[in-house]
């Protein structure tokens, strides 16, 4: 039997990798944001001059979501670097966030106050789930 000279196929970055990529980021930072707030630093809603902020800090908020805004960054990075295990992270990542998202409509929570997360998420998964996104991964997903 011969073998052809076969030359492994080497992943590239397209639009739609540089796209989750910077949402990723963004992501990471809404997280922070939102840590923020929940620590009290900065306010959580606006009423013309007057800005409203809690009175004391929701440590254990504040904790998780700060650790979601490191796991965004590690997972913007493996993104950069077209781990796979990125592209996985971001489909599992998004979907819980949105699951959340969706729980906190159920509570006091509005939709003004949760829009950004929700629509940074949704873009993420509907990056993730395209076809030409996971072919830059190398289709191991």
């Amino acid at each position: 039997m011969s073998q052809k000279n076969v030359q492994p196929v080497t992943p590239h970055r397209n639009w739609a990798v540089y796209l989750l990529l910077i949402f990723a980021v963004i992501a990471g930072i809404l997280a922070f944001v939102d840590a923020a707030r929940y620590m009290g630093w900065l306010p959580i809603a606006q009423l013309g001059d007057l800005n409203f902020a809690l009175p004391s800090a929701a440590w254990f908020a504040a904790i998780m979501s700060a650790i979601v805004g490191v796991i965004w960054f590690v997972v913007a990075k493996w993104i950069w670097d077209l781990n796979p295990s990125g592209l996985l992270f971001v489909m599992v990542i998004s979907v819980v966030n949105l699951i959340f998202l969706f729980l906190s409509l159920l509570g006091a929570t509005s939709f003004a106050a949760i829009w950004p997360a929700v629509l940074v998420n949704a873009v993420a998964l509907i990056l993730a789930l395209l076809p030409g996104t996971k072919a830059a991964f190398g289709n191991r997903i």
